[in-house]
């Protein structure tokens, strides 16, 4: 399958990651998909599948996500977003353009369109075929308030924003990039996608593992590995911090954006009262023009904070939403294993047991021997157990493979988190530097003006001293 190649001499430039613009009060909006902004559980099941496409082994899962990269080698850019309108829905496509030197693709380009239920359908392939590594979260299903239009240009930017960084996570990762899903979704146009997706499970086996997804989550784990707690007991403290810096940065900004406003009809204030007060026209303009510059660096303030800031936040906000149904996935597996353990306990006790029980009576009555029913009892418990042991191998493997994914993974997530928290803060501390001297530089040169002014009006006004004036006084004799 391939998409729109475009001529491979071009070279792969890397494409330059955009932030979201989270920023603004969040609105709940019952539309179509396509209007969904960002989504913390886009999968159709938090089920633990277990995918062919997960390495065979624990080793080297891990071995595999402790590669260092030197060198990026696929580039993703999301832009030109398109809206598409039809006798039954309306919805927006965003060009997604892919540069790639890897073997495993037939193009060095490809060129196709997407819109966001296709990167719904690839978060939820990508959480099915590795339920333990952490997907970056996409846009979730709010938007901005005042965002009163369906596809207002200032929604839709946003959206595209999210998704770029969406697909350029994916591509930084060293399992998730290498997935054949990942890989479709670059490559294929939109009716090979489609016809992609049909060959999926089932509507009733998707059914079948989520109601033993919520089957393992009401019954919980007896025995998780304390590792696993501790990251527990940090993704909540985590979330609950996060969350809390979230809402407050969030409730700023809108204070910022309402501060800006009054600022903007404050300076005019002081420009029409000059035309009234002959005396005060040079502080009542200064004052106008001073409030006019703080109006402007106010203005790039809010929009780095709105730029910044709230959505540096607001990621970690969904990353820890993330974690809480990446570790859910992780106890579901564990849990199923426990089960089978626990259900190869009982087969064990019932073939060790008495013979004398109901069904030997029973069959008594029926006319049958009750030794052989006895052994044909046996039997049928010793090929049960003997199928349980296959399930429990498969099972112990599958969840040291999926422990040690989630170990790794982790740590990586951990150090990505840290710098891009730590960036944050530090632009925006460099950026409040940068407002509050911009400001304070208008307001001493305001002083400075009116200072020297006032200097020279008192020197004017100020009596002479008496040997000044004696001194004036023999000189007019002369």
């Amino acid at each position: 399958m391939s998409g729109i190649t475009v001529d491979p001499a071009v070279s792969c430039a890397p494409a330059q990651e955009i932030s979201a613009d989270l920023s603004g009060q969040m609105l709940e909006l019952d539309e179509d998909d396509d209007l969904e902004v960002f989504s913390k559980d886009s999968t159709l099941s938090d089920g633990s599948l277990f995918n062919a496409s997960m390495p065979t082994s624990p080793a080297s899962m891990v071995n595999q996500l402790e590669e260092d990269v030197d060198t990026k080698d696929i580039f993703i850019t999301v832009d030109n977003p398109e809206s598409h309108v039809t006798a039954i829905e309306t919805f927006i496509t965003y060009r997604v353009l892919t540069k790639t030197t890897r073997s495993e693709f037939d193009s060095c380009e490809y060129e196709v369109r997407r819109r966001y239920q296709d990167f719904l359908w690839l978060k939820g392939k990508l959480e099915e075929a590795h339920p333990t590594l952490i997907v970056h979260p996409l846009p979730e299903k709010f938007v901005m308030k005042g965002m009163v239009e369906r596809f207002n240009d200032d929604f839709i930017e946003t959206r595209r924003k999210a998704l770029h960084k969406f697909l350029n996570r994916i591509a930084d990762h060293p399992i998730l990039s290498c997935s054949e899903d990942f890989k479709i979704f670059l490559t294929a146009q939109a009716w090979e996608l489609t016809s992609h997706k049909k060959q999926g499970p089932g509507f009733l086996s998707r059914m079948g593992d989520t109601v033993r997804a919520v089957a393992n989550t009401v019954r919980g784990v007896k025995n998780r590995p304390e590792e696993f707690a501790t990251i527990q007991e940090y993704v909540d403290t985590f979330a609950q911090k996060i969350t809390s810096l979230d809402r407050v940065t969030q409730r700023i900004l809108k204070e910022q954006k309402e501060y800006l406003e009054e600022l903007k009809e404050y300076g005019p204030v002081y420009t029409l009262w000059s035309g009234s007060e002959e005396e005060l026209v040079e502080p009542l303009k200064g004052m106008a023009g001073c409030i006019d510059r703080c109006c402007k660096e106010t203005e790039e303030q809010v929009n780095h904070l709105a730029e910044s800031l709230v959505p540096a936040l607001h990621e970690y906000v969904l990353c820890a939403e993330t974690l809480k149904a990446v570790l859910r996935r992780r106890d579901n597996i564990q849990a199923e294993y426990e089960t089978k353990n626990e259900t190869l306990a009982n087969k064990k006790a019932d073939r060790e047991a008495d013979s004398k029980d109901l069904g030997f009576i029973l069959g008594s009555f029926l006319g049958k021997n009750p030794e052989e029913a006895k052994q044909q009892r046996q039997q049928r418990l010793d090929v049960e157990i003997e199928e349980l042991k296959e399930e429990i191998e498969k099972l112990e493997d599958k969840m040291e493979c999926a422990n040690n994914a989630l170990k790794v993974d982790w740590s990586r997530w951990q150090r990505s988190m840290r710098e891009d928290v730590k960036t944050a803060f530090l632009h925006t501390a460099e950026k409040n530097v940068d407002y509050y001297e911009k400001c304070l530089a208008v307001w001493e040169s305001f002083l400075l003006s009116q200072g020297s002014g006032l200097d020279a009006e008192s020197s004017r006004e100020q009596p002479q001293a008496p040997e000044e004036m004696a001194k004036e006084a023999s000189l007019q004799a002369t």
